[in-house]
């Protein structure tokens, strides 16, 4: 009697302090309160384990100096606002250039909180398809002349991530300056072995920062997400296909990989190249020297004066006290005045960006999301579903992409402006993820990828009030309790 008498208030003075110590552990540093509720709700849940998972999942990074990636010096930046500047003075205004108030309004803000400028001498190419795309890159890596960057968040120990290691290989034996930059944690199978051959060619591989120390510092919940690959300081690619087998549809599970991808040869690729430099310095050990200015990293002479297609490099991280992406896209989003269609393998938007897609919708403006018919994460579907079921209620049409897998990270503004890129449309992509999107100020280029849109409409199920009863209440209440866990997700 007496035994149980102690295990009671044992277990009563447990949960007490287990109760104490998650609101000090959660209320230490400012976050989003949605965010707060999110880990109070894991901590009180889960008594000790949570504070497990926190330790290393739920602790930021932003006042590391040592994280901090935007103390990184802006190798190039000069030489680009040059550049940026010579255009502006020398190039035509393109008639398909959108000079509307909230096109030069969201440019004028990526530069002035990213110091991103707007950059005219370019020419596109567009990739939906994994085969096709790897197709050209590998041809471009081929030819290259003195230098290539890579950085993937997963470079795959797989058959073509086997064939494009190979390649880059062949291109650091011929005396090129080559290197990889990536993150392990989404790079299934890679380890130093498997790079042996790749170093002993005379190339160099990085794992990214927030890999150093993972134990000590216990930060497992930040990630390269970027997709970027700079050849020669000329042409640059970027989008949503990592580097393995999926990717190219040979996966059973996923089918098909509908994704999105853009190679740009102009001015735009110094600014991925720019971004490589901070990434890659901020990620240096002792034996790897950081990267310093030279002409050969930024060409100022490569390109065709005559192109005149505005770009911008846009790139965000929890290093950054603000959520840039995100902040730019709610900018476009409730100035719209005609349409804003978006494809996104998640779709788990944060109090803001909800509003500014309903109001977007209630003000008349044609509002579409295409998200996946299938999961890849269990939790982050079910978040996924509940929120296309709830913006399906505001006049929002939300379509299933039914062919394969949607991986695809596209938005079109009003026809005239669209972004291609790493960024989702869920927390970790807003403020834990270090992302790049190109956004392209051109009516044409938006239009193609429209009817890319368009064609995926073809394959897709729109979800309708019939559907979502469908669902049944078992359903609902995984969508529920999964979208409670979304902000940590």
């Amino acid at each position: 009697m007496i035994l149980d008498h102690w295990i009671f208030w044992a277990v009563i003075v447990i949960l007490l302090l287990n109760t104490i110590s998650a609101l000090i552990t959660v209320f230490h540093r400012p976050r989003n309160i949605v965010t707060t509720w999110a880990w109070i709700l894991v901590l009180l849940l889960l008594p000790i384990l949570g504070f497990l998972i926190y330790a290393f999942f739920g602790r930021g990074i932003a006042q590391e100096k040592i994280f901090n990636i935007s103390n990184q010096e802006h190798i190039g930046l000069n030489q680009l606002k040059k550049i940026a500047e010579q255009e502006r003075f020398r190039g035509r205004r393109s008639s398909r250039y959108d000079e509307t108030y909230y096109a030069r309004h969201v440019i004028s803000f990526f530069n002035r909180t990213e110091e991103t400028p707007l950059t005219r001498h370019n020419e596109i190419e567009l990739f939906d398809d994994g085969e096709k795309k790897f197709e050209r890159l590998f041809d471009d890596v081929k030819r290259a002349k003195e230098t290539v960057h890579v950085e993937y968040y997963a470079f795959i120990k797989s058959e073509i991530g086997q064939e494009f290691l190979d390649i880059l290989t062949e291109k650091a034996k011929q005396g090129l300056e080559v290197r990889i930059l990536y993150d392990p944690w989404g790079s299934g199978g890679t380890n130093k072995r498997w790079f042996k051959e790749f170093e002993v060619a005379g190339g160099q591989v990085l794992p990214f920062i927030t890999s150093k120390n993972v134990i000590y510092k216990t930060r497992l919940n930040y990630h390269l997400h970027r997709k970027l690959v700079i050849i020669d300081g000329s042409a640059g690619w970027i989008g949503g296909f990592n580097v393995g087998d999926q990717y190219v549809g040979k996966s059973k599970k996923f089918g098909y990989w509908r994704d999105e991808h853009i190679r740009i040869k102009g001015t735009a690729a110094l600014l991925m190249q720019e971004r490589f430099f901070q990434d890659w310095n901020a990620s240096v050990d002792r034996k790897t020297k950081p990267l310093v200015f030279m002409e050969k990293y930024f060409p100022a002479d490569r390109f065709n004066v005559n192109t005149n297609l505005p770009i911008q490099i846009v790139t965000d991280g929890p290093d950054s006290r603000q959520e840039i992406l995100k902040d730019g896209f709610i900018d476009m989003i409730i100035n719209a005045k005609k349409s804003v269609w978006i494809q996104t393998p998640y779709l788990i938007p944060d109090d803001p960006m909800f509003t500014a897609l309903t109001i977007a919708s209630r003000s008349g403006v044609d509002v579409r999301i295409m998200v996946p018919c299938m999961p890849d994460h269990p939790f982050i579907y079910r978040a996924t579903q509940y929120y296309s079921n709830l913006l399906t209620n505001f006049g929002i049409k939300i379509y299933s992409y039914e062919n394969g897998f949607m991986h695809a990270k596209t938005s079109i503004i009003d026809d005239k402006i669209c972004s291609v890129g790493s960024m989702n449309h869920d927390f970790r992509s807003y403020s834990l993820n270090f992302e790049a999107n190109a956004f392209i100020y051109d009516s044409q280029i938006a239009n193609r990828i429209k009817r890319s849109f368009e064609r995926d409409i073809d394959q897709s199920t729109l979800i309708t009030q019939e559907v979502i009863d469908s669902q049944g209440w078992w359903m609902h209440f995984k969508q529920r309790f999964s979208r409670l866990l979304s902000p940590i997700l």
